[in-house]
């Protein structure tokens, strides 16, 4: 009997991650609301039960699958198009130690996606003055810290970079101890300048072509 409730609670969870990767894939829903939705989708009116909701990593597996299935002939070249953007507009940005975050990293981005980078700075009041004095036009908002909720929340700078939404998280030099230290299973959360050049060369040696 407890191998079925854990087969049954598997099955909930694989459900539920599925369902969440169409809202993220379709809709351009973030991972908590996907979540949410999707296991009011899967469960109905009963009642919360334990071990059933997926991790976010269990959510991005089930994006890739989906790419895979029915958007194979355009989400690469659009993660192409954004991981170049991405590029420009951390090189922009060099002098604030920019580093990469989120789909266009983890290569999950599809058509909803947006850019979303770290910068490091003495002030985020330097970035800031930086891009007014750019002619960037910037709504000012918080991100939660990539530490953890013991930490305070961030500034973060949205804009649009050619026409794609771009969300830059502001820390403090100190914040950069460990940031481009990889998971205990080997995932790499973010990367900079040279990871990201990397990741563009790769894909072009596999002929994935850039979206127009």
């Amino acid at each position: 009997m407890t191998n079925d409730a854990f087969d049954d609670s598997a099955q909930l969870r694989l459900e539920i991650a599925a369902a969440a990767a169409r809202l993220v894939a379709q809709d351009g829903a973030d991972y908590g609301s996907a979540k949410r939705k999707a296991a009011r989708q899967v469960l109905g009116d009963a009642p919360n039960l334990p071990n059933v909701l997926p991790d976010n990593d269990m959510i991005e597996e089930q994006v890739r699958q989906y790419n895979a299935l029915f958007l194979a002939d355009s989400q690469p070249a659009r993660l192409f198009q954004l991981r170049t953007i991405a590029l420009q507009v951390m090189e922009a940005l060099q002098q604030f130690h920019p580093l990469l975050s989120g789909p266009v990293l983890n290569g999950t981005a599809g058509p909803h996606d947006e850019i979303y980078l770290q910068l490091f700075a003495e002030s985020a009041k330097e970035i800031h003055i930086f891009l007014l004095n750019k002619n960037v036009v910037l709504d000012m908002s918080e991100s939660p810290h990539f530490k953890g909720a013991r930490y305070d929340a961030v500034e973060t700078a949205s804009f649009l970079w050619k026409n794609e939404g771009v969300h830059a998280a502001m820390y403090e030099l100190d914040d950069m101890r460990g940031a481009l230290k990889a998971k205990a299973d080997g995932k790499v959360l973010r990367t900079d300048i040279a990871g990201l050049r990397s990741l563009l060369a790769a894909s072009l040696a596999d002929g994935v072509p850039a979206a127009d």
